[in-house]
């Protein structure tokens, strides 16, 4: 188990990226559902950016600080999800496929963004830069500038990961997932029902999927292999950017 001060130190950072990743993942697939015609989500107050409106007790709270408090466990976590309604929208099939990628190309673009943040602190302070791999060996800051700047950017690092990992996570192609629902809408008719079929059984599948992890290594695979290199690319991009170099 990691120590409190571990884990407190870990939240300090983390807490505002992956409540603002949760979040805009929710209101990105009402937004859309809206766009297409279905107005579940604003009507029911859940169209906002507010975080308390989409805040799942266990989801965004209980589960994430059990996984900050197994070492080397699963980061996972979610919101509460936006209602929607398909017969609402215009054409339900491709809207929902609209509707179920808006909520990883959210993730995708916050990564970006944050990416994009940590490069515009490197060109202010190219000594941010030290940092960005989380090296032990680097040295604490020693200016009141280092000391304002660089809790944004260590932010900003872990917002480009957890946004990947949420991506990645909810286009496995599982329902109720994200990429479930994608898939659920691009197979013929006939193929779609019976994957609607698994909803149901989804989490639960879900959760053996995770526990038999040591073995099929999927959930491994996403959450460490695929994230990391992803991210790494994002941030060694925005590194190159910041400090102006060309290719």
């Amino acid at each position: 188990m990691n120590s409190l001060p571990q884990i407190l130190h870990t939240i300090s950072y983390m807490a505002l990226p992956l409540l603002f990743a949760m979040v805009l993942h929710e209101y990105a697939h009402g937004w859309v559902a809206y766009r297409c015609g279905d107005p579940t989500a604003k009507l029911q107050g859940r169209l906002t950016m507010n975080p308390l409106a989409h805040i799942d007790r266990f989801g965004t709270i209980i589960l994430p600080l059990i996984c900050l408090l197994i070492p080397g466990g699963f980061f996972l976590g979610w919101a509460k999800p936006v209602p929607i309604d398909p017969h609402n929208m215009r054409q339900p099939r491709r809207d929902m496929a609209l509707v179920a990628a808006a909520g990883p190309a959210m993730n995708l673009a916050l990564a970006i963004g944050s990416a994009l943040l940590f490069a515009l602190l490197i060109s202010i302070d190219p000594t941010i830069g030290n940092y960005w791999s989380k090296s032990e060996g680097s040295p604490p800051p020693d200016t009141l500038h280092q000391m304002l700047l660089l809790p944004i950017a260590v932010m900003s690092v872990y917002s480009v990961l957890i946004n990947v990992l949420l991506m990645l996570f909810n286009l496995l192609p599982l329902p109720p997932l994200d990429g479930g629902r994608i898939l659920t809408s691009l197979l013929p008719r006939t193929a779609a029902m019976a994957l609607m079929r698994v909803e149901p059984y989804g989490m639960f599948i879900l959760m053996g999927l995770i526990l038999l992890d040591p073995q099929i290594h999927v959930i491994h695979t996403i959450t460490s292999t695929l994230t990391h290199s992803l991210s790494n690319t994002i941030l060694s991009t925005a590194v190159g950017l910041g400090a102006g170099d060309t290719p």
